[in-house]
């Protein structure tokens, strides 16, 4: 927190990825930002922030242009890229290996092939998330890996993080508190 003033992140998911039903965390795909009532509605919400920060993938840039049409150049953030799901990528997530039966740290540590764990992206974007956090209002558009980031941040471990449903175009707000702790404002929020 910078000169006393509190910062509120809000973070938004990116509208559906066009992944033709494939695992996209790296893979950089456009979104469906067709929902133009519901896009509106969020914007209607949110106003504008303070600060936009967006992940690079033309997922979040091109949702971060829906919302704020009149945002001429995104702030980029390359660390808050999704997951890199490594050999998965790209994959029907019918081929997925089923990994819900692992508990909650192990899902958190586990590692695809050649990828990153849910425990990696925490360490990478926990930084990010950090250096965002420059006072006021706040929007960072990103991914739903980002979202659960943010919340075990605020939680104190990458498991608990897990335990959130982040839908495209939602949003999520977390509060910096004095001292440097963060308060869970609301998830998975959407319009309507």
């Amino acid at each position: 927190m910078k000169g006393g003033a509190a910062t509120e992140l809000i973070l938004i998911r990116h509208a559906p990825a066009l992944s033709q039903g494939k695992l996209c965390g790296r893979t950089d795909v456009p979104a469906d930002c067709g929902d133009v009532e519901r896009i509106e509605a969020t914007r209607a919400a949110l106003g504008t922030p303070d600060r936009i920060v967006v992940s690079p993938a033309l997922r979040c840039r091109q949702t971060a242009a829906a919302l704020w049409p009149d945002l001429a150049e995104p702030e980029l953030d390359a660390a808050l890229w999704e997951q890199d799901f490594g050999d998965w990528e790209g994959r029907p997530y019918a081929e997925l290996p089923d990994l819900g039966p692992l508990p909650p740290a192990e899902l958190a540590d586990h590692r695809p092939p050649r990828g990153e764990s849910f425990a990696d992206l925490c360490a990478r974007v926990a930084p990010a998330l950090c250096r965002a956090a420059s006072g006021g209002r706040v929007a960072v558009v990103a991914h739903a890996g980002t979202a659960r980031a943010a919340l075990a941040l605020a939680l104190g471990s990458p498991a608990h993080g897990l335990a959130f449903e982040i839908a495209p175009l939602s949003v999520t707000r977390l509060r910096l508190l004095d001292g440097g702790g963060w308060s869970v404002i609301g998830v998975n929020w959407v319009p309507g």
